[in-house]
């Protein structure tokens, strides 16, 4: 067997070099590179003991997966119907945004029917009893342990016998048996791979909780999100009071649902309504916005895409997003000059959503054109107009998804007219006369409510000429 030549391990990440160096080339932490000494070759396993004989599938019990609501309505939807004993939660966001107000909330309402353990790591115990206090989560089922040893985590897990865990955060917990410091990659994956085994032995339902560093990773770079089941992000701007939790994995149900937050003084609430949140409410329509409706999960929400241009002497103009995609942006900017001859080189392009809602939808690009072109024209769409529609980069417009439910949303809110691309409702349009008016089919406002036109257009040309 050959025989490899003693290196350098990196006590964060694992990186491995055959000279010392100070810095770390994977994680870039300084002063974490050691010796670890000669590496030793492959040996063979042999098989052992197994804690259960192998079965065909149709004989596994799946009662036992089945998910129980955790008591609040939007955190089930973003879950897929509640928590799943078990199953490993993560959630992630920054410091401050309202995650352990959020678990201690349905750490509570939890602990009404089964026994419930949270272990807090950041702060005392009395320090959680306030907020308890506060949002009224008081229960008698409901245990308080402040620990930051795993092991003494393992102790309060076999004293207690939850079948709800919250461990606040991971971050906090350090073991012995790892090197490195507690929040160190290292220790993140050592004490993360015990709260999973913990979890499927007793089949309990853990969730922990991950901070999001300043380079915008969980907890460290990737190292928490292949080991748990289910990834929730919670996002927000901490100078509002609305909160969204997106699910980033699920094992057990659907990625693109969102849950929205009401974030006050006497705790988290779910707002199964979030109509109008994210549109702003003016009694006359300005430059420089367009409304779309975007699809999360099984929700159509409307929100508002504002854009700003203005001119500069700058060699270099400036091209800021809030709440979009800002590649997607550029895309849209460069349509708009080639496709349509707009002059934006010697101005500030600034775009946002409103309400802090990150939109990602490809419906939305539609909008973000026509907010753009208002913006540099400095004239007003219609009022009572939203645009759906994907743009290419030849210009073309496409189809999306989920059309008809959209703007079966569209026309319950008062809006009066939608511009969409060709082909979205087939079955309801009717062709135009030969030429460039071919493209724009008016749809029968039968579908909708009384006075709602839809007008298809094919490119981007079509529809800036409808509005304008």
């Amino acid at each position: 067997m050959a025989k490899t030549a003693a290196g350098y391990r990196c006590t964060e990440c694992g990186w491995r070099t055959l000279k010392w160096v100070g810095r770390c080339g994977e994680c870039q932490a300084w002063g974490t590179v050691d010796e670890e000494g000669a590496a030793k070759g492959v040996r063979v396993v042999q098989g052992g003991a197994t804690s259960a004989p192998a079965i065909p599938i149709g004989q596994v019990k799946a009662d036992v997966a089945i998910a129980r609501t955790t008591g609040i309505g939007e955190l089930d939807r973003v879950l897929g119907g509640g928590m799943v004993p078990g199953a490993v939660v993560l959630l992630a966001g920054e410091p401050g945004i309202g995650k352990s107000t959020l678990l201690l909330e349905a750490a509570a309402k939890l602990a009404e029917r089964e026994t419930v353990l949270y272990v807090t790591g950041e702060e005392s115990s009395s320090q959680v009893r306030l907020r308890a206090d506060r949002i009224g989560a008081i229960r008698d089922r409901l245990f308080l342990a402040a620990e930051t040893e795993l092991a003494a985590l393992v102790s309060h897990v076999e004293k207690v016998q939850p079948r709800f865990l919250v461990v606040d955060s991971v971050q906090t917990i350090g073991t012995s048996q790892a090197t490195g410091v507690p929040g160190g990659v290292t220790q993140v994956r050592e004490v993360a791979a015990n709260l999973v085994r913990l979890a499927k032995e007793r089949d309990m339902s853990t969730v922990i909780v991950g901070h999001v560093t300043k380079e915008g990773s969980i907890a460290g770079p990737r190292t928490l999100e292949h080991l748990v089941d289910v990834v929730l992000n919670f996002e927000g701007d901490r100078h509002s009071r609305l909160r969204l939790v997106r699910a980033v994995k699920n094992r057990f149900g659907p990625t693109d649902e969102v849950g929205c937050f009401d974030l006050h003084e006497r705790g988290i609430e779910g707002i199964s309504d979030p109509t109008g949140l994210f549109v702003s409410h003016r009694s006359k329509p300005v430059p420089g916005t367009c409304v779309t409706v975007t699809v999360e999960g099984t929700r159509p929400l409307p929100a508002e895409v504002q854009a700003l241009v203005a001119r500069t002497e700058a060699q270099q103009p400036r091209r800021t997003s809030a709440g979009l995609d800002p590649y997607r942006v550029q895309l849209i900017l460069a349509v708009l000059e080639r496709r349509l001859n707009a002059r934006l080189g010697g101005s500030d392009v600034f775009t946002a959503t409103v309400g802090g809602i990150k939109l990602t939808d490809p419906a939305i690009d539609l909008a973000v054109m026509l907010a753009v072109a208002s913006a540099a024209g400095d004239k007003a769409l219609p009022a009572g107009l939203i645009a759906l529609g994907e743009v290419g980069l030849a210009g073309e417009l496409r189809p999306v998804r989920d059309v008809r439910r959209r703007l079966t949303e569209a026309s319950r809110l008062g809006f009066t007219r939608a511009l969409v691309p060709k082909g979205s409702l087939e079955e309801g349009g009717r062709r135009g006369a030969p030429g460039r008016q071919r493209t724009l089919v008016p749809v029968g406002p039968t579908q909708f409510a009384p006075g709602f036109e839809v007008v298809e257009a094919e490119n981007v040309w079509d529809a800036l000429t409808h509005v304008t």
